[in-house]
């Protein structure tokens, strides 16, 4: 599921302009079976590629809107030779993820060169055409078709002594549960893929003070692949509309469509807000981006200080399109907003502000922008005479993230420059807010809100991350699995 099909309230806002098309996850299908059986028993190869067929069908229909799957069919093999021409094709498409079906069995000399050669992750799966066989009419060439579980501990071996990782779902062609862990593993894949192909601007300079939030831009690349564009806020001031164009009366009324506007918004204030968007879209098309984290101190309402605090308006509807966008310079957390955004959660820029003993709950959200597809409701822009912390004024954003199961998620930067995939599951609930110009959540994650936060921060994540809709923390051990990163759990 993706940010443009997120299931939301129906007074929740109007969908934002749609993403950019995006590059589908590319999944490449290889099926296989020993072909010393074939003479043997006719019937098996014919049976085995219909359950093949079924996977490949199964397959494609996993993407949605916004996350399409291609399927690259290397063919059903029966022996070596045919393993190494299908690793050979598979490597030439470019998959994001390889999958063997192992439909009987088969030596792991005819898998393991696809798992070398590939250049892409390898999931095995073992699919019986059915949950149980027919014991008592069974022949051996019927079995036959049930034993794709027979290959899997020699596949394991063999992979962990060639010093591949090693991950399987094991199930029946129909099996829910299987294929859930299998869509889990492909959305994973593309994840990762978005990662090492994405570029993500950084724009302005580090919030004084802030050590937690610097970040190794070499360790982006080492870690996750992709490229950082370091970018001046000058590089939006000259992508600045006029103010009375049409493309920024387009974008006032894209913004009235989208928001609740309150009476404390300033028609000028939220004027400004609406050139810096259109600006922004021209910026992010410029350079390609992918995601953009940004922050401008600025002196004495000079422009590049009005430029800083005019970012929130454009900077949500880019988040609400797939484009995530963080302040205060807060790199890491974007990347993490650009990976929930991809599993379908969402993901907005979100620290704590306080904790509610009486009731049990953590609340958290932020100033500045937020991923609207994700609100309660119609999101409140509301007009800010001072921005807290920071210098400026202008429109800021408001509002509760949609009630229900919510998954915390912060990309951390280890001591040694390892990075980390950090997630806990908690509970969006109802409860009072402040009427400020922020994002704010309660989140009930079952325990004592001491404790978690204790423990939350314990792990080394900075002081911003990413909130999204969904238990997501099988999803995202998944992408940490493919990415070769320490997952932590809370």
């Amino acid at each position: 599921m993706s940010s443009a099909s997120l299931d939301r309230p129906a007074d929740a806002t109007p969908a934002a302009a749609p993403a950019a098309a995006r590059r589908p996850i590319r999944i490449g299908l290889v099926a296989g079976g020993l072909g010393a059986y074939w003479p043997q028993f006719p019937d098996l190869l014919p049976q085995l590629r219909r359950s093949a067929a079924r996977v490949a069908e199964r397959m494609r229909a996993i993407g949605g809107p916004g996350t399409a799957v291609e399927v690259v069919d290397a063919g059903f093999i029966s022996d070596a030779q045919e393993g190494a021409d299908a690793a050979a094709r598979l490597r030439a498409a470019d998959c994001d993820l390889i999958v063997c079906f192992l439909t009987t069995y088969m030596t792991a000399t005819m898998v393991t060169p696809i798992a070398q050669r590939a250049d892409a992750p390898v999931l095995l799966i073992n699919l019986q055409p059915s949950p149980s066989m027919d014991h008592d009419s069974f022949d051996t060439g019927q079995w036959l078709a049930y034993c794709g579980a027979c290959p899997l501990p020699e596949m394991a071996n063999t992979f962990l002594r060639c010093g591949i990782p090693f991950r399987s779902v094991s199930g029946h062609l129909e099996d829910e549960r299987a294929w859930t862990r299998i869509e889990r593993w492909v959305r994973a894949a593309g994840v990762r893929a978005a990662l090492r192909r994405g570029r993500h601007g950084l724009m302005g300079h580090l919030y004084p003070g802030m050590l937690d939030v610097s970040t190794d831009l070499t360790l982006v690349t080492a870690n996750l692949g992709g490229h950082v564009e370091v970018l001046e806020f000058d590089d939006l001031r000259v992508r600045l509309p006029e103010g009375d164009s049409a493309e920024v009366a387009a974008k006032v009324a894209e913004a009235r469509e989208v928001f609740e506007v309150d009476a404390s918004v300033v028609d000028d204030d939220f004027r400004w807000g609406a050139r810096i968007a259109v600006g922004l879209d021209r910026l992010v098309a410029d350079f390609g981006l992918d995601s953009l984290a940004y922050y401008h101190r600025g002196l004495e309402g000079e422009l590049h200080e009005r430029l800083g605090a005019g970012m929130i308006l454009g900077a949500s509807l880019l988040t609400a399109r797939g484009v995530p966008a963080a302040g205060e310079y807060e790199l890491r957390t974007s990347l993490a907003m650009l990976i929930m955004d991809r599993l379908g959660g969402g993901g907005s820029f979100t620290e704590l502000q306080a904790l509610d003993f009486d009731r049990g709950h953590v609340e958290m959200g932020h100033d500045g922008p937020a991923h609207l597809a994700i609100s309660a409701t119609r999101p409140l822009l509301r007009g800010l005479g001072v921005y807290h912390g920071k210098r400026g004024w202008g429109v800021s954003v408001e509002f509760d993230v949609t009630h229900g199961p919510v998954t915390t998620f912060g990309v951390i930067q280890r001591r040694d420059g390892r990075f980390a995939l950090l997630a806990s599951e908690g509970e969006v609930v109802d409860g009072p807010h402040l009427a400020i110009g922020n994002t704010t959540s309660r989140v009930d994650f079952g325990r004592d809100p001491g404790e978690w936060t204790d423990e939350w921060s314990a792990t080394g994540v900075s002081h911003h991350w990413a909130l999204g809709t969904g238990h997501r923390a099988a999803e995202i051990r998944a992408v940490a699995d493919l990415m070769g990163l320490e997952f932590v759990q809370v």
